[in-house]
């Protein structure tokens, strides 16, 4: 294994910092690994922090990548904020878009304070589901 994987529980959300080199394969393994380590704890909030090393990957890579975490991730995860440190251009957009055209609640930042504060705030908006519907009736 050529990727180190650090677990932060945070308040409302798994922090998940990943170190090592940047590689198909390794970003394959980290993600399952995330995955099962937030069904084992019930927490379906994550920050991937990504801090590979090396070159990047190319976009036919980023998008298998994007395109087959649907399976994995449809049901498990409510949000998914990530954060690559090391990200150049608008690679990391694409592999959002990929991701979210199939369903996966992710976004992606260029910086971990920007990702909290989403974060954060979906657990603020998930936990007044009716708020919305409230203040439709108080206006009536």
């Amino acid at each position: 294994m050529s990727y180190k994987l650090t677990l932060e529980q945070g308040p409302a959300y798994l922090h998940a910092i990943v170190t090592g080199y940047n590689s198909k394969d390794n970003v394959m393994r980290y993600l399952e690994e995330i995955r099962q380590e937030c069904v084992a704890r019930g927490c379906f909030r994550v920050l991937i922090e990504e801090r590979f090393e090396g070159p990047r990957l190319d976009t036919i890579d980023v998008f298998q990548i994007a395109a087959s975490g649907r399976d994995r991730a449809l049901g498990v995860f409510q949000a998914i904020a990530y954060v690559d440190v090391n990200a150049v251009g608008d690679l990391m957009q694409f592999a959002e878009t990929v991701a979210v055209n199939r369903g996966i609640p992710v976004r992606v930042f260029s910086a971990v304070a920007d990702a909290k504060k989403w974060l954060l705030d979906q657990e603020s908006k998930a936990s007044k589901p009716n708020a919305r519907a409230d203040m439709d009736k108080q206006l009536r």
